[in-house]
């Protein structure tokens, strides 16, 4: 048998093989990046869905809490406050800043910038309303001032429901007006004062 004819014909079973071997390393590699691709987007699905989830009850939580606020200084203005006037704030507090700790860990910075002037404010508030509860108001401190700082929350409630909705893509022009019932003064005039006391 002539040496050159073996080697040749190992050199063509060398090269079936080995282009065998290519191929299926190409095709595995092929399969690899589309196992890959699919994951990652089976994994940004699932994250917009969670941010989705976050932000829907964050917004809720944080309408809740002012509303919870607002009927607060109402009772205050009334009467005094019994346990479940007391616990129904409280509540809603609690379910805010649960809600705020959440979207902590997931939100973007675009989102968590207005959200965190919002929840200073909220705390802010609350820590007035809880002063003027407690008889311990700051100096300056009144029913009105505390329904002022109430009413201001909610340009701060549109503008990080706005920052939500643009995280998630779903912003677009606004087919209603800016201003909503939560723009109305009149609830602050329900805190007139006079002689220096608040009605």
């Amino acid at each position: 048998m002539d040496v050159g004819a073996v080697l040749i014909a190992m050199t063509g079973v060398a090269g079936t093989l080995g282009a065998a071997l290519l191929t299926q390393r190409g095709a595995d590699r092929v399969k690899k990046r589309e196992l890959e691709m699919g994951h990652a987007i089976r994994e940004r699905r699932e994250n917009r869905e969670l941010r989705r989830r976050c932000y829907t009850e964050l917004h809720r939580d944080a309408r809740q809490f002012a509303t919870a606020l607002s009927r607060h200084l109402y009772v205050m203005r009334d009467r005094a406050p019994g346990d479940e006037d007391v616990q129904v704030l409280e509540r809603a507090k609690d379910a805010h800043r649960d809600r705020w700790s959440e979207t902590l860990m997931i939100a973007p910075d675009t989102v968590i910038g207005p959200a965190n002037r919002l929840n200073d404010a909220l705390t802010r508030v609350y820590g007035q309303v809880k002063r003027i509860e407690q008889g311990n108001p700051r100096p300056g401190e009144t029913l009105r001032s505390a329904a002022e700082a109430q009413h201001a929350l909610w340009p701060l409630i549109r503008a990080t429901r706005e920052a939500m909705r643009a995280d998630l893509g779903v912003t677009g022009a606004a087919p209603w007006p800016e201003s909503t019932s939560a723009d109305d003064p009149a609830m602050i005039g329900d805190f007139e004062e006079t002689g220096g006391e608040t009605s």
